[in-house]
């Protein structure tokens, strides 16, 4: 009995051929771009492949979040939660840092334009007497405050500096039902005094004619009068307007123009020095009198300087 062997293809020829073919696919896929679509179909077809190999990871993933101890479980809630906590507190110093910068620019824009010289302060504290309308500032005899200083917020006039120590100043507010601010109407310019009612969102005009010119809506600042409140700051807006037949005097409720319950930063203003103008002396020839100006003090200098102004 023979045995037929059949021989395949020679080993060498075998390589030649599968050299030649990847030539040929490499010169279709540079320049005729002929096998995007059979690389997209192997592509699909291997799909599932894919899928299969990646099994092995997904399945031990699922395992260790299944059989995840219940300790490792409450460590991680108490983790997140401590992230929560700190997240949520710096959420909240964000938003007290924005509303200080924009509170910061508000005061500049106000202290821009003033004419006297100002220095920003921070209410540290407020009056537990329910009865008293005072705050207290950090800025003190150090920084120069002294007692009678306007205070102002972003938008208007809050109070005066009442007493000072080394560190903080006490602020008497000008809705305290003893305090007064002498004001005129920016409108019309009467003048009135402008007395607190013990309320923070109410003021009250007093000793004003049933005549006057008033309306209201009308804003009124600071009329300078006294020496005390530079004029022309910001005080109230008139909101009600009550005349009774046969009396002389209207009733008159204004509202602070200043949040006095809800600044926290203000302006303390300091006013500008008011320099003393004194005649000249001349010299006098003899036998003449001099002038009263000129006479000599006890000092036996006299009272007039030489350039005419005593800083």
């Amino acid at each position: 009995m023979k045995t037929l062997f059949v021989q395949g293809p020679i080993p060498g020829f075998r390589l030649l051929l599968v050299v030649v073919l990847s030539l040929v696919l490499v010169v279709l896929d540079s320049r005729f771009n002929r096998v995007d679509e059979v690389r997209s179909w192997i592509g699909s077809a291997l799909t599932p492949v894919i899928w299969l190999g990646h099994v092995p990871d997904s399945l031990g993933e699922w395992s260790e979040d299944v059989f995840t101890s219940r300790d490792e479980l409450l460590e991680e809630n108490e983790s997140l939660r401590a992230r929560l906590l700190i997240l949520e507190r710096r959420s909240i110093k964000y938003a007290s840092l924005a509303a200080d910068n924009l509170e910061l620019r508000n005061l500049k824009n106000a202290s821009e334009q003033l004419d006297e010289t100002v220095v920003v302060a921070d209410i540290i504290g407020v009056s537990p007497d329910p009865f008293s309308h005072e705050v207290i500032v950090n800025r003190g005899s150090r920084d120069g405050v002294t007692e009678g200083q306007a205070i102002l917020d972003a938008n208007g006039l809050m109070g005066q500096v009442i007493q000072t120590n080394r560190f903080t100043s006490r602020v008497l507010l000008i809705s305290d039902s003893s305090h007064a601010v002498p004001v005129e109407v920016l409108r019309s310019g009467v003048r009135a005094i402008l007395l607190g009612t013990g309320s923070v969102d109410s003021l009250e005009l007093v000793h004003v004619p049933d005549t006057a010119d008033i309306r209201e809506g009308d804003m009124l600042v600071s009329s300078g009068l006294g020496g005390r409140f530079p004029k022309g700051y910001p005080v109230a807006e008139v909101t009600r307007i009550h005349s009774e037949p046969g009396e002389p005097f209207a009733e008159i409720q204004a509202e602070p123009a200043a949040e006095l319950n809800r600044s926290d930063l203000v302006l303390v203003v300091f006013q500008p020095q008011v320099q003393r103008l004194e005649p000249e002396c001349e010299p006098v020839a003899e036998g003449e009198t001099p002038s009263p100006e000129c006479l000599p003090d006890e000092a036996g200098t006299a009272s007039g300087s030489s350039n005419g102004v005593t800083p």
